[in-house]
């Protein structure tokens, strides 16, 4: 892993100071650059976060960026272009970079148009508040795509941070945003959904608690396995079909939508296990059947 480097002396200025903006931010000033201006459409949490980084705030439209190196856009995905276009009015600085992970660098045409070299920076992790601490950005992927200039300055970021700058291109970040939704999101619904059905059969909390602590430990063995799916487990992938089948047959009499799920999980668990061995059986699952 690369060693953290000084950002010093890159001045920069943010527009949207949420979650995601704050801890860039903060992270980059940690390692030495200087931030401008900050706009966003909150007018408080943009005065707040200014005055926490002795930075200047203003409306978006009035937002003059040409004086620094980089202008980092840290707002919704929806929210892109309409930003682009006003930014795009006034002078902006060299280099312009967004935070979204769903789309590619083209989002920011109007500044590219305006002579910015454009590009994308996406951390590839949960911000589930703001994150003061650069350390917190550590062997984290950063996704980045866009000009030459661009990617320079967007992996110049990643490195900063002892992070891992990876090249995500335009045609891929669909399908790439998605895989990051299941990895964070999709982990947690499914442990959401462990814990309501132990609610439902008047379990106590600690069964709840157990739930989450195999979720660490699978996720654990997941982290040193050479392949991911080689760390996965259950009566599926050991070709304990029965037990499957008698556990999602008493699932379909008390939630129809939820056993299809878990049909398409155990659909799912044969694929990445067959090529194993791990099951002897390879029926596919049907709506109406409980066949993994």
């Amino acid at each position: 892993m690369s060693t953290p480097k000084s950002l010093i002396p890159l001045r920069f200025s943010l527009v949207g100071p949420g979650r995601v903006g704050s801890s860039m931010a903060h992270w980059m000033t940690a390692r030495g650059a200087e931030i401008v201006t900050i706009a966003g459409r909150d007018s408080a949490r943009t005065a707040a976060l200014a005055r926490e980084l002795g930075a200047a705030a203003v409306e978006v439209d009035r937002l003059r960026s040409a004086s620094e190196t980089l202008l980092l856009l840290a707002v919704s995905d929806p929210a892109l272009p309409s930003v682009a276009t006003r930014l795009a009015a006034r002078p902006q600085a060299e280099v312009v970079l967004h935070t979204a992970g769903a789309v590619d660098a083209s989002v920011l045409e109007p500044l590219r148009e305006a002579g910015c070299s454009t590009g994308s920076l996406h951390p590839l992790m949960a911000f589930p508040r703001v994150l003061t601490d650069p350390s917190q950005a550590r062997g984290k992927v950063f996704a980045l795509d866009g000009d030459p200039e661009a990617r320079i300055m967007a992996e110049k970021l990643a490195l900063s941070l002892d992070g891992s700058p990876v090249h995500v291109s335009a045609e891929a970040r669909p399908i790439y945003h998605l895989a990051a939704s299941l990895a964070a999101g999709g982990v947690v619904t499914l442990l959401a959904t462990a814990s309501e059905m132990a609610r439902q059969q008047g379990l106590p909390r600690e069964v709840e608690e157990g739930y989450l602590a195999l979720a660490r430990g699978a996720i654990e063995q997941a982290s040193q396995a050479s392949e991911v799916s080689d760390a996965i487990t259950g009566p599926v992938a050991r070709g304990d079909l029965d037990t499957f089948q008698r556990q999602v047959a008493i699932l379909e009499g008390l939630d129809h939508e939820l056993a299809k799920v878990v049909r398409g999980l155990a659909n799912l668990t044969l694929r990445f296990t067959s090529s194993q061995g791990a099951a002897t059986e390879r029926p596919r699952a049907r709506d109406k059947a409980p066949r993994p």
